[in-house]
C-alpha cells in the first residue's frame, strides 16, 4: 500500500474508533470520513461496508482476547480461566456501543467481515468451558454457544444506561451459575 494509502487507512480506523466509541456501531459513515478528512469515496474504497470497517477495528481485540483465553488455559484453574475469559469478553465490547448485536449477527453469517473472528473467540471460550466441564466444575447443560450468548447479554447489559450498576452483580450471578463451586 502505497504511503499516503496508509496514512488514509490508519487515520480513517483511528478515526472510525472514535467516533464509534462516542456514537455506536451505527455511526455515520459519511461523519467517519469527514471527521477523518477524506472523502467518503476515499473511506469506502478502504472499507466498502460497515462490516468491514468494524471487522478491522475489532480484529485486533478479538485477536487479543483469543490470545489471552489461550493464556489463562494454561496459567489458571478451569474455573478461573472461564470466569476471566467472561470478564475480558464483556470489557472487549464495552469500547464499541451496539457491536454486541454486531457480534451476534456474525456469528450466524459466514458472509460476514467479521465471522471469521468472533467464530474463533467464540471457539476460544467453548475450549475454556469444556475444560472446565471435564474437570467437574463447571455446568455440563451448556455449550459454547450458550456461553457466547451469556457473554453477550452481559456486554449488552453493561451498554444500557442505567444498567451499568446491575451488570457486575449480575456478571456474579451468571458466573455462579455457570460454575459449580461458586456462589452467586
Amino acid at each position: 500500500m502505497r504511503a499516503d494509502a496508509q496514512a488514509n487507512h490508519d487515520r480513517l480506523l483511528a478515526v472510525a474508533g472514535a467516533v464509534i466509541t462516542e456514537q455506536g456501531v451505527d455511526a455515520s459513515m459519511r461523519d467517519i470520513a469527514r471527521r477523518a478528512g477524506v472523502g467518503l469515496a476515499t473511506l469506502l474504497r478502504h472499507f466498502p461496508t460497515r462490516e468491514a470497517l468494524l471487522e478491522a477495528l475489532l480484529r485486533t481485540s478479538f485477536d487479543e482476547l483469543t490470545a489471552r483465553a489461550a493464556e489463562v488455559e494454561t496459567t489458571s484453574s478451569p474455573q478461573d480461566a472461564v470466569m476471566l475469559w467472561l470478564r475480558d469478553f464483556v470489557a472487549c465490547t464495552k469500547n464499541y456501543r451496539g457491536v454486541v448485536t454486531a457480534m451476534v449477527k456474525a456469528i450466524e453469517d459466514p458472509e460476514s467481515a467479521l465471522h471469521t473472528s468472533c467464530v474463533t473467540m467464540r471457539g476460544a471460550g467453548t475450549r475454556l468451558l469444556t475444560r472446565a466441564q471435564a474437570e467437574g466444575v463447571a455446568r455440563t447443560d451448556i455449550d459454547g454457544a450458550d456461553l457466547f450468548a451469556l457473554a453477550s447479554s452481559l456486554a449488552w447489559l453493561g451498554d444500557q444506561p442505567g444498567l451499568e450498576a446491575r451488570a457486575e452483580h449480575l456478571f456474579g450471578v451468571v458466573v455462579g451459575a455457570i460454575l459449580t463451586d461458586r456462589a452467586a
